[in-house]
């Protein structure tokens, strides 16, 4: 399975429904990178996402992007071949 990293902040209800549909997939660890406690962070997810909300999500070297755009792969049924994926 590959390396799942999120770019979080403490009260987000997007990156809680991220988590729990990475898990519901069989994601057991994902490296969360909270950017609402390390201001570094927040500009490092801006400069290589272009973007400045949470969660922005990455599979391997893949940026999905967002929650909605985790939720979207998924319904097309894209998520678990990039999970699953050498």
């Amino acid at each position: 399975m590959q390396n799942v990293k999120m770019y979080t902040t403490a009260v987000c209800p997007y990156c809680v429904r991220a988590k729990q549909l990475l898990k519901a997939k069989g994601v057991e660890q994902i490296e969360e990178i909270r950017i609402d406690l390390d201001p570094a962070q927040r500009d490092h997810m801006m400069q290589i996402t272009g973007r400045r909300t949470v969660p922005q999500i990455y599979v391997g070297d893949t940026h999905v992007g967002g929650c909605d755009d985790l939720m979207a792969l998924d319904a097309k049924g894209g998520l678990l071949p990039l999970l699953q994926a050498a």
